[in-house]
């Protein structure tokens, strides 16, 4: 899953990554990391989850086949989990020859 979060001024720019997220039995929230989000009622057009412990909020969806994942800020990077990146590349995006890269957009 692509997961943004939207804690910085004005919600549109926040720390991005792809990772393997779980679901609870009801789908109403998603576990990654040791984290729990649940769903925002109305979820809006910055945010549709939010971090229970914290209460930041987030937006998390499907990954896009065409890498077009952030709203805004499109050339930020993207941090890719290990655990997920080869999958990421080869079965998502169809670029097999790209599974060693660990972020999109940038150099870290």
């Amino acid at each position: 899953m692509y997961m943004e979060s939207k804690t910085d001024e004005g919600g549109l720019y926040g720390e991005a990554r792809i990772g393997r997220v779980t679901f609870s039995k009801t789908g109403k929230s998603i576990h990654y990391n040791g984290k729990t989000f649940q769903t925002l009622s109305g979820s809006g057009f910055k945010a549709n989850y939010f971090d229970v412990e914290s209460g930041e909020a987030y937006w998390i969806s499907g990954c896009k086949k065409d890498g077009t994942d952030r709203l805004y800020g499109e050339r930020l990077p993207i941090y890719i989990d290990d655990d997920v990146r080869e999958e990421y590349w080869i079965s998502i995006r169809n670029l097999p020859e790209e599974k060693n890269v660990k972020v999109i957009h940038g150099r870290k």
